[in-house]
């Protein structure tokens, strides 16, 4: 070949710079280099695929349509090669020796400050080719395009030229032959190069072969119709993607043209891995565009409250090589999230209709990630409150209702939800505040996590139900009369005002500031008393976790002492307080104990033993 064929030309000014930047800045996270040279072909190939049926080409027409890569570890060469469209020398010359949107300086200081932040901006930025130069210490581009035109060999070192020249004996496609750097060697071993393609190409829609082998087998099963997919296949995949051995407890798969091009294959699986001790879980659904990898573990397709769901999403609306760092701040990124958060939460709502078992099996695995949800996502909050399920007066042991469910009971002149906290069911079913519940057919929600409280009141009201805890000091619950209502025996008379207004303010001087006030009870059936919360916020269980976090530290919230003046003991302690004060006073304290441990709240323990002691002994000694 005479010189006068070999054309050799410099580099747009522009083009140097992004050269320099990327073979100078961008020294980590090589492996990418792979992914823009896979994905450039599989572009190349589905240009093809689309003229082949508009043109009829008849050159190469027989060749398959794959990308082929080998590696030569002697020489220290990587050749990826692909059967798409090709190019012209014009097409060379336009594609690898401009940027034609590249734009003004500011272009340039953005992809050098980017650079240094995330490798993976270089493709934003549109210069993928180029990331070759982060391990080449020179570059051969052997191309031939589609309509059989001449081909052409492109050459550059990276530096400020590159050379351009005829070459014969090519096949329709373009042949990549990297001469890698010293310290690149590695990207020429099979082993090395299948493990790149395996994390970013997986599902890249033609043949990827490594020195020979297919690498890309399992299919983008979330591009094909739901109709055509078996349960088989779809569990495949599912234990595939989310590294699973059984499988998963649901399945979401669906596509979305508006307000975006999205199709979605999510699972949620059988186990909690963080209630097994293996730690805060990372998110399990990958990003992806045209079936490349672009974000693995994505921390912005979905909540962070739903990071125990596994799969992909796949958004053909997505710059193909945006990077992780402009994910968090894409306006189609939070359009993607909000699709698909509103989509997942509807499909578990139907879920829950469909077959109320399994829903109650996730809600007991995977529920208190719905709770976290409530808690931190206020833009999703009122409608994860149909997703919670808790046990309540008008369910059996063991058994759950919905929010939905209770609204569907309610007595006629009700206004609230009404719930209580505690460590167990029968705990609550014994203690003093469901009892006027009870009597008057009211139903009352057992929460029976400490964080149910922070949940409901985060929660606030749903469809226009305020949510009331029972153990509000200004609870005041609705008359009613129904058939549900439970018949509960009297214990007699109630004491005077005049001696309930004596006996509340004796308890007050006797316990002093660790109650802000004590007044007569008007739903106390047969309890003697109960500690109240002056602050509807601040719940016993919610002061109950503070305490374990916080220890004596904590702030407590305001509490009353109600006492009920139809209770035996409290007759005999207002007419005990005249004889025995002393005696009285411990009863009081003990009372107020009492009363407090029905919250679930502490007590020094130490000093309410010695006051048992002393209450026994009175009683031993006949008083």
């Amino acid at each position: 070949m005479s010189s006068e064929q070999v054309e050799t030309r410099e580099f747009q000014a522009e083009t140097r710079k992004v050269l320099d930047i990327v073979i100078n800045s961008l020294y980590t996270e090589r492996d990418i280099f792979v992914r823009e040279l896979v994905s450039n072909g599989a572009d190349a190939l589905e240009k093809y695929r689309h003229i082949s049926l508009t043109e009829k080409p008849e050159f190469d027409a027989h060749v398959p349509l794959e990308i082929t890569i080998d590696c030569d570890d002697k020489k220290h060469i990587l050749t990826v090669a692909d059967t798409g469209i090709g190019m012209t020398k014009e097409e060379l010359e336009t594609n690898l020796g401009t940027i034609a949107h590249s734009g003004s300086g500011n272009f340039l200081e953005e992809l050098a400050e980017a650079a240094q932040k995330d490798v993976n901006l270089i493709g934003q930025f549109g210069v993928g080719f180029y990331s070759v130069f982060m391990v080449a210490k020179k570059v051969r581009v052997q191309t031939r395009s589609w309509d059989g035109s001449e081909g052409h060999e492109w050459e550059s070192d990276g530096g400020g030229s590159y050379s351009i020249k005829p070459c014969d004996g090519l096949h329709r496609g373009t042949k990549i032959i990297i001469e890698l750097k010293d310290d690149a060697h590695e990207y020429a071993t099979k082993f090395t190069i299948e493990r790149i393609i395996k994390q970013y190409s997986t599902f890249v829609p033609f043949p990827v072969k490594v020195e020979g082998k297919t690498v890309n087998t399992v299919q983008a099963i979330w591009t094909r119709s739901k109709s055509e997919i078996t349960d088989e296949e779809y569990t495949e995949f599912y234990k595939f993607i989310a590294n699973g051995v059984d499988e998963p407890l649901f399945r979401l798969h669906f596509s979305a043209d508006a307000p975006l091009a999205i199709n979605a294959l999510l699972y949620v699986p059988q186990e909690n891995f963080e209630t097994l001790g293996m730690g805060r879980m990372q998110s399990g659904v990958n990003l992806y565009c045209q079936r490349v990898l672009i974000d693995q573990h994505s921390e912005n397709i979905l909540p962070e409250w739903l990071r125990f769901v596994k799969g992909v999403v796949d958004s053909e609306d997505l710059p193909l090589n945006i990077s992780r760092q402009a994910l968090q701040d894409n306006a189609l990124v939070a359009k993607i999230r909000r699709v698909l958060t509103k989509r997942f939460i509807k499909f578990l709502a139907q879920q829950a209709t469909i077959d109320s078992e399994k829903y109650e099996k996730f809600w007991k695995t995977f529920g208190i990630f719905i709770k976290e949800g409530v808690t931190t996502d206020f833009e999703f909050q009122k409608d994860l409150g149909k997703l919670l399920r808790f046990e309540s007066s008008a369910t059996k042991p063991g058994e759950l209702t919905s929010l939905d469910g209770y609204i569907e009971r309610m007595q006629e002149g009700q206004d609230s939800i009404y719930f209580i906290n505690g460590p167990s069911r029968s705990a609550l079913e014994n203690g003093p505040y469901v009892e006027m519940f009870k009597k008057r057919g009211i139903e009352i929600l057992y929460t029976l996590e400490p964080i149910d409280d922070f949940v409901l009141n985060h929660l606030g009201e749903y469809e226009e139900k305020k949510l009331v805890s029972a153990d509000r000091g200004d609870l005041h619950l609705p008359e009613t009369e129904s058939k549900e209502s439970e018949p509960v025996e009297q214990q007699g008379e109630k004491l005077d005002d005049e001696t309930v207004s004596g006996l509340c303010e004796f308890f007050k001087k006797t316990l002093g500031d660790r109650i802000q006030e004590v007044k007569a009870s008007d739903r106390l059936v047969d309890s003697p008393a109960m500690i109240v919360n002056v602050d509807g916020y601040m719940t016993s269980s919610m002061e109950r976790i503070m305490q374990a976090q916080g220890g004596e530290m904590a702030m407590a919230g305001k509490k009353e002492l109600e006492i009920n003046p139809a209770s035996p003991l409290m007759k005999k302690l207002a007419a005990v307080k005249e004889e025995k004060p002393e005696f009285a006073a411990d009863i009081a304290r003990q009372i107020y104990d009492n009363a407090m441990i029905q919250a679930g709240l502490l007590v020094d323990s130490q000093e309410m033993v010695s006051r048992n002691y002393r209450i026994l002994e009175q009683i031993a000694e006949g008083d």
